[in-house]
């Protein structure tokens, strides 16, 4: 009997544990929508200092191979370059998930980024899922900052 009460204290005990950290309200979720508009306007516009501020100084974006970028002022270096030659914007931003623990939102998505080369080559359409690790920070414009991004192929 004694095992069998100890067991149920720690199956209590490590339930409410998790049930603690695992948050997830509307308003959070309207919070992290208003961050990936913000990015997505950000790049329509060609601001990559807009698109560095929504991201960690210390982020790392996985793009497949030994295409990594570490640190927002690389990121935002890469963007300018990208901007200055390309009218980029997301036409597809499909979310396939969303998991929120504590200040920490995890997603998943399939996006579809347009490139038009500005010296009016043709637009190119490069599709993709990516799983995104999201921080609240009150140093975003929106609340949030990317810390992670792994990128790979999109399903068919």
């Amino acid at each position: 009997m004694k095992n069998i009460l100890q067991f149920l204290l720690m199956s209590f005990v490590s339930i409410q544990a998790h049930a603690q950290n695992t948050t997830d309200s509307i308003a959070l979720r309207q919070s992290l929508d208003k961050n990936i508009a913000a990015l997505t306007d950000a790049f329509a516009k060609g601001d990559a200092a807009l698109v560095a501020s929504l991201h960690h100084p210390q982020v790392i974006k996985y793009f497949g191979g030994t295409n990594v970028v570490t640190g927002r002022a690389a990121l935002e270096k890469g963007l300018e370059e990208w901007f200055k030659n390309t009218k980029v914007e997301f036409v597809e931003n499909t979310v396939e998930s969303t998991v929120f623990n504590g200040e920490t939102a995890v997603q998943t998505s399939i996006f579809a980024i347009k490139s038009t080369p500005k010296n009016g080559g043709e637009p190119s359409i490069g599709r993709g899922r990516s799983m995104v690790i999201y921080v609240q920070d009150k140093s975003s414009p929106t609340g949030w900052l990317t810390l992670r991004e792994m990128t790979q192929a999109a399903p068919e």
